[in-house]
């Protein structure tokens, strides 16, 4: 009896053990993706492989969270087809309190299976716009109403107001939360993301033609990390960061061979410059801007060989300024905040190139044209400590690590200790005089 009642209870702590594994293995897993900033080619890859991992993870579902300005096309467009092809669950989620997704970000917002918003932030503002001499202005018609279409296609696939979505695009229509809702761009508003993952529980999304029913009221929150090469691609491809590389790149190489012999300017010339010319490359280039700002360079060191009192300065500060605020080609989905910010920038690079060429090189090249000292002039003016009594007949001094001999003139007697200033050399005997204090 004793042996069966044993049996029995082994029994039951197994049967325990096993149905407790399998709701552990079981517990659903939300991953978690930031979309925080400007939107390059390092965001894409920071969301392509999130959505993988989820994929591969079985994840009940991938949650994306927005507070963009916008940002490249092309990144954008890799976002949003994948969002759209991934077999699990995709949310987009524009939160915390007072964040955006403008322009670009309302292409990714919108492309979600479900699409949620946390009161007090921000949608829409996504026609395409490009930078030309005369400044930001929307892109042309042809590729407004491309992308116009693109976004309705894009609401309709995943259920949204694709009337609405497509008002972004040809009239930068804005709506808060509320709106966002009231005419069909989200799904849901939530104040933070447990209160979203209670609202979720029991949703039925269609992925590949099944239909799949949410189970996320006790899910865990899986945070995917952006990784360093994701990082680097992020920040090399952010137009800015380009082009300040470019021009820092320009300014190394110059500064390098106009002064050798450091090979500090020209390492690090090189560095910014292919780091540029990467970045650059994942993002179409004005090549007309390029060359003006090649030419605002070389105005800057003919100001410098043969100075114009600021004429050739003021031509090259323009050719730089106008050079580098064209220099992205592409239609780009930002906010208009990010071109001030860009404009602010470039400006001050503007300042700072002048100032640069006006002192650091001018310097440099008022050292190159010095008269150099050879053999004995170069000891001239050195001061030392009498190592003997110097008088007219000789003594001893001890200079850069040698002995040498040295006298004095007009019968000048110098104590042993006391210090010697070097006015002349005679052959290997030094003509020196008591430094005076």
């Amino acid at each position: 009896m004793g042996a069966k009642l044993c049996g029995a209870v082994l029994a039951l702590i197994f049967a325990t053990v096993v149905i407790s594994s399998s709701n552990a293995v079981s517990d659903p897993v939300v991953y978690v993706i930031r979309i925080e900033g400007t939107i390059t080619e390092g965001t894409a890859m920071d969301v392509l492989e999130g959505l993988a991992e989820a994929e591969n993870a079985n994840a009940e579902a991938v949650l994306i969270e927005l507070d963009t300005p916008g940002g490249l096309v092309s990144s954008t467009l890799k976002i949003t087809e994948r969002i759209m092809n991934t077999k699990v669950p995709v949310i987009t989620y524009v939160t915390p309190r007072g964040a955006i997704a403008a322009s670009a970000g309302s292409f990714v917002l919108v492309s979600g299976d479900i699409a949620a918003m946390t009161p007090g932030t921000t949608t829409g503002a996504a026609m395409p716009v490009s930078i030309g001499m005369s400044g930001r202005e929307p892109a042309d018609e042809k590729t407004v109403k491309f992308f116009a279409e693109h976004m309705a296609s894009i609401a309709n696939s995943t259920g949204k107001n694709a009337t609405q979505a497509k008002l972004f695009v040809t009239e930068n229509a804005v709506l808060n939360a509320n709106d966002a809702l009231k005419f069909g761009i989200i799904d849901m508003i939530a104040n933070t993301e447990q209160e979203l993952m209670t609202e979720l529980d029991g949703r039925i999304v269609e992925i590949g033609g099944e239909n799949i029913t949410l189970n996320t009221r006790y899910a865990s929150l899986h945070y995917k990390e952006q990784t360093s090469r994701s990082y680097l691609l992020k920040v090399l491809s952010n137009p800015q960061v380009a082009v300040i590389l470019l021009i820092v790149g320009l300014y190394g190489l110059i500064f390098g061979f106009m002064s050798p012999g450091t090979y500090v300017p020209e390492m690090i010339g090189a560095i910014c410059l292919i780091l540029s010319l990467y970045g650059m490359g994942l993002f179409s280039v004005n090549a007309f801007g390029v060359l003006l700002i090649i030419i605002a360079v070389i105005l800057f060191i003919a100001e410098a060989l043969t100075p114009t009192y600021g004429i050739l300065t003021t031509g090259a500060i323009a050719c730089l300024i106008i050079g580098a605020l064209i220099l992205p080609r592409e239609p780009l989905l930002f906010d208009p905040r990010w071109f001030y910010g860009f404009a602010v920038t470039i400006l001050g690079i503007g300042v700072a190139s002048a100032v640069f060429f006006f002192f650091a090189i001018g310097a440099v090249l008022r050292v190159r044209r010095r008269r150099p000292k050879v053999g004995g002039e170069e000891l001239i003016g050195q001061v030392t400590n009498a190592l003997t009594d110097i008088t007219e007949e000789g003594g001893m001094v001890k200079l850069r690590g040698e002995l040498w001999n040295a006298r004095t003139m007009n019968a000048e007697r110098i104590e042993r200790g006391a210090k010697v200033e070097v006015v002349a050399r005679e052959g290997l005997t030094l003509i020196v005089r008591k430094k005076k204090d």
